[in-house]
């Protein structure tokens, strides 16, 4: 009898696999359901990420981009908003037309035209854009109200919004008039340009610039005709119209600039104002074999001769004391003031294009006393606009805070809905109110016993200002000639900046921007409540 095996007998290899090669293919089956499961679930993802990333992240931009056949369509087929002064004058609409590609023409007021170009802009037929055209185009445009409501849903929400202005026509034409004149010295002030704000809310009341352009050509139905226009403004060139003098290009501020180091002065070193300088007409400038003077070197009597404490040099505008102010500030210190009042960075106007005003770096300032010297007043690297420069003297009028610059007051739709109204944000604390006290009284002397005394300003008004003639051009034979101001110093309402820069000859910011800064400020205080 034949021995059992201590081992049973394997089975058939295809025998012993079946049972467990049902349970392996279904596990490997529930795997591959879950792989795909989630896979489907990352797509779905993604394609909700891409869909937001379109319909709110970037639906703006394309929205306004003029390649997208979708704006095309609109703009050969619909009306744009209407764009209104702030005393309800309609600047800029849309009418029939019954021939053409276009059914809706774009048209600007005959009479405001010019006088509002640099802030409304243009709207081609190209898709190209300007001014408000631009920045509120969105709203202009005619485009779908979002549904608030179930009714909402179904019934025709097309719709164009209006956008109303914070600038005034009948001011706006007053300052347009002002710096159009022929200032005293018989140059008629081609490149000047003025800004009225509302310290208090950041309103823009008035902004004009010249030279100016009028943008009907632009906006013709022939692109030729349109191109032949555009080109005829230079656009290419600083020079260029289609440029705005008072917020898109900057000059030498000079000694308007004085009331920024004034300002650090009292932030960072007071003690600085207690420092009497020897009355000079010139000083030597350390790690340099420069000699810097005051005002009137070029003239045949000579630079001018001054010195004091703060309180007395800055009515004066003594360049030797400020030069000296500012080598004794040094770097860090003037450059945070600058940056506090907002050089250096871009100024949050709604419009397209906004210059920013430059004050050299601390990298620059450092170990560099003729930089740190010209600096101080506004000279060398230093440049600002106009609009910079009124939100300066806003600042100081403003205890020390300046309010976001704007130009939009209120939009609303084509049945008169309130769509979005303008609410007034701060937008830098400058300095604190004790500093800022402290500049308005310097700046009241200015007018008082200063160099600004000659303008004849009515004591009634109340006015803190500063003057500034900033040298440039070949061998400093020209001027860029400010004055800064805002009133009443006791409870300011309105800050002005005027410039009329390139001036041949020895003039002054008093005797060339005096004049229409007189008739700015009076008209502006007249027309704000």
């Amino acid at each position: 009898m034949r021995a059992q095996p201590l081992v049973p007998a394997v089975r058939h290899a295809a025998d012993l696999g079946r049972p467990f090669d049902g349970l392996d293919e279904g596990n490997l089956m529930e795997r591959r359901i879950r792989r795909l499961g989630v896979f489907m679930v990352l797509c779905f993802v993604a394609l909700f990420l891409q869909l937001n990333n379109i319909q709110i992240l970037k639906a703006n931009s394309l929205a306004n981009n003029p390649q997208n056949p979708h704006v095309q369509a609109i703009q050969r087929s619909q009306p744009r908003g209407d764009i209104l002064s702030a005393d309800g004058v309609t600047l800029a609409t849309s009418v029939p037309t019954s021939s053409g590609y276009y059914k809706y023409q774009r048209t600007y007021n005959q009479y405001t035209a010019t006088l509002f170009s640099q802030i409304v802009g243009y709207d081609t037929i190209f898709g190209t854009r300007t001014g408000v055209e631009a920045e509120y185009n969105s709203f202009l445009q005619s485009h779908t109200r979002p549904a608030k409501t179930i009714r909402d849903l179904l019934v025709n929400r097309t719709t164009t919004d209006n956008v109303t202005l914070t600038i005034n026509t009948r001011l706006q034409t007053q300052v347009a008039a002002a710096i159009d004149n022929t200032n005293p010295g018989g140059n008629p002030a081609q490149d000047g340009g003025a800004v009225v704000v509302n310290l208090k809310t950041g309103a823009i009341e008035a902004m004009y610039s010249n030279p100016v352009y009028d943008p009907r050509p632009l906006v013709s139905q022939d692109s030729a005709a349109v191109l032949k226009a555009y080109n005829f403004l230079n656009p290419r060139s600083a020079e260029s119209p289609l440029v705005s003098r008072t917020f898109q290009f900057g000059f030498l501020p000079g000694s308007t600039f004085k009331t920024v180091t004034s300002s650090a002065v009292y932030d960072q070193q007071p003690a600085l104002a207690k420092v009497d300088y020897p009355p000079k007409d010139c000083i030597d400038l350390p790690q340099s074999n420069r000699r810097l003077c005051n005002y009137g070197h070029t003239s045949p009597l000579g630079p001018e001769v001054c010195g004091g404490v703060l309180a007395v040099t800055l009515p004066q505008s003594c360049d030797t004391a400020f030069a000296q102010l500012g080598m004794a500030l040094g770097a860090t210190s003037l450059n945070s003031e600058a940056q506090a009042f907002g050089f250096n960075q871009a100024i949050p106007l709604d419009l397209p294009s906004v210059g920013v005003s430059n004050f050299p770096t601390v990298a620059q300032l450092t170990n560099n006393a003729p930089s740190q010297a010209y600096s101080a007043f506004g000279q060398q690297d230093v440049t600002a606009t106009a609009l910079q420069m009124s939100l300066v003297a806003a600042g100081i009028g403003n205890q020390g805070v300046i309010m976001t610059p704007h130009v939009m007051a209120q939009i609303r739709d084509s049945q008169g809905n309130l769509v979005e109204s303008y609410i007034p944000k701060p937008w830098l604390t400058a300095t604190s109110p004790v500093t800022a006290s402290a500049v308005t009284s310097l700046m009241r002397s200015v007018v008082t016993n200063g160099t600004a005394a000659q303008v004849g300003f009515p004591a009634s008004w109340n006015v803190a200002a500063k003057t500034g003639t900033a040298e440039t051009g070949p061998n400093a034979t020209l001027t860029n000639d400010w004055m800064i101001a805002f009133a009443p110093a006791n409870d300011p309402k309105v800050a002005v900046a005027v410039v009329v820069p390139n001036q041949p000859g020895n003039d002054t910011g008093a005797s060339v921007s005096g004049p229409p800064m007189m008739t700015i400020l009076g008209d502006a205080l007249a027309a704000t409540p």
